[in-house]
């Protein structure tokens, strides 16, 4: 346009144009981890112009890691690592059973180990920023807020500021452990693990699986939100196995002694009697906070849980603002997983760059949890019908040379009572239960009744199988104890 055209046209409809027009990004996704990546990186694939920022903050001890979030960091991936070293220690002592010839004391590394699965996880952050270079998706390792529906402020480690804007901008932040901030000493002396008492119950099992001394401090119940019969079996289970459970306790303070332990003091909620014991480490595992306070939001007006800190969120992740969504750990009533925060962002993603109108369907999603040497994992729906639940006591044929206790290997389907029995949800308890019940999942999705269970041809001889020949109500009062192969 020529000088002479310029004072023909309102000077606030042109800086309206040059702001719509001129974003550096399409899409900035503050969060990089499992839900952010797989969100950035598939609307870059559609064409989008995306930067993703990271930023950790240290933890109170001074732990931090690389790109990746909580599930490949300090989750999910370095936990089933573990796992698997306290499952190896098991099947070192069946393989005498089997014939194998041990002389000699096993005994754990503890050094060892931690630095092989800390290594791993290097590789995967390094193997993160490979992907977002190759889809050309813009990495900067800054801390990012929001001062407007477009626009972010990037701060790097040391002090630098940088100004981005984007047409649409995605929250997928996470969250941090939280501390009993009304426990003397909590901060001080213990260190947190990735979630609650889910995850406090898989800490226990792999170290008392690695041969440590292992006591957990439960207020109430355990695995508040799941099946509670199923609950008590994995305690059960843990209990058989050395792993020791302090019932209706609550910690009042934390010292640390002389000698470098740490003494903690704790109140039984039934009785009232205080009672003490020493330890070497403190693991907190009392939930997580999420990570929406640093990010501007107060100021601009987007709609947060008073209860919860989170994001309050509709179908399709928006905010109340418009232009800026959040998905993951942050939304409110988001379930915490790292699938779900995957299929959320890639979802999302299509829906941003209008390839797609799709929606996350949050009802029927699948939860596992690794406690050696065995695993319950559960598929669930919320229903209001009065169901039908067939259910099994079953012994896995690795068990039975072993001579190991299968008393907690149960399975239960939930159906509803009429017609070909739609199945409402499956729990399974037993060896590699997330790797038999993935295949169920889809099953689920899809519908799936028990009829068609029924009608499905078993793979034998496995555990999985048992799924397919389950026949015994809980209505019918009889033994549900699976007999012969």
């Amino acid at each position: 346009t020529c000088s002479r055209c310029v004072p023909l046209f309102c000077p606030q409809i042109i800086c309206s144009f040059f702001v719509a027009g001129k974003h550096d990004y399409d899409l900035v996704v503050i969060g990089g981890g499992s839900g952010g990546l797989a969100c950035s990186k598939e609307a870059a694939q559609l064409g989008q112009k995306v930067a993703v920022l990271d930023y950790v903050d240290p933890s109170a001890k001074g732990t931090k890691w690389g790109l990746g979030g909580t599930c490949v960091n300090v989750g999910c991936i370095p936990k089933k690592l573990m796992h698997q070293a306290a499952l190896l220690g098991t099947a070192v002592k069946d393989a005498q059973r089997y014939g194998w010839q041990i002389s000699g004391t096993v005994s754990h590394d503890w050094a060892t180990m931690a630095e092989a699965v800390q290594n791993y996880v290097k590789s995967l952050n390094w193997g993160h920023r490979v992907q977002l270079q190759d889809k050309k998706v813009t990495y900067l390792n800054l801390k990012g807020t929001l001062v407007d529906k477009h626009t972010i402020r990037g701060l790097s480690k040391a002090g630098k500021e940088t100004i981005l804007t984007a047409k649409n901008i995605v929250l997928a932040t996470g969250g941090r452990p939280k501390y009993p901030s009304n426990v003397p000493g909590a901060l001080e002396h213990g260190i947190t693990t990735c979630s609650h008492s889910d995850v406090a119950l898989e800490c226990a099992g792999f170290l008392t699986g690695i041969g440590l001394d292992t006591t957990v401090m439960v207020r109430t119940i355990a695995l508040r939100g799941f099946d509670q019969q199923m609950a008590g079996l994995v305690t059960d289970h843990l209990e058989s196995y050395g792993t020791r459970f302090e019932w209706k306790s609550v910690p009042t303070r934390v010292e640390k002694l002389s000698s470098g332990a740490l003494k903690v003091t704790w109140t039984n909620t039934q009785t009232g009697c205080e009672h003490s014991d020493t330890f070497d480490s403190l693991l907190w595992a009392v939930g997580r906070a999420p990570e929406t306070k640093a990010l501007g939001l107060d100021k601009l007006g987007v709609q947060i849980s008073k209860e919860t800190g989170k994001i309050i969120v509709g179908p399709d992740e928006s905010s109340s603002l418009p232009n800026i969504y959040a998905f993951g750990d942050i939304g409110e009533g988001r379930p915490e997983l790292t699938p779900t925060a995957i299929k959320a962002g890639r979802l999302l993603a299509h829906r941003l760059a209008g390839r797609s109108s799709e929606l996350m369907n949050y009802d029927n999603v699948r939860h596992s949890g690794s406690r050696p040497p065995r695993v319950i994992h559960s598929l669930h729906l919320s229903t209001a019908y009065i169901p039908a639940v067939y259910h099994a006591f079953y012994k896995p044929l690795e068990f039975t040379v072993a001579q190991r206790d299968s008393s907690q290997c149960y399975i239960k389907v939930i159906c509803e009572r009429a017609g070909h029995q739609k199945i409402l949800g499956l729990h399974f308890l037993g060896p590699n239960a997330g790797e038999v019940l993935q295949g169920f999942s889809l099953a689920l999705q899809c519908g799936a009744t028990y009829r068609q269970l029924m009608q499905t041809v078993g793979i034998h001889p496995t555990s999985a199988e048992e799924l397919v020949k389950i026949n015994i109500t809980k209505r019918s009062g009889l033994d549900p104890t699976v007999t012969g192969c």
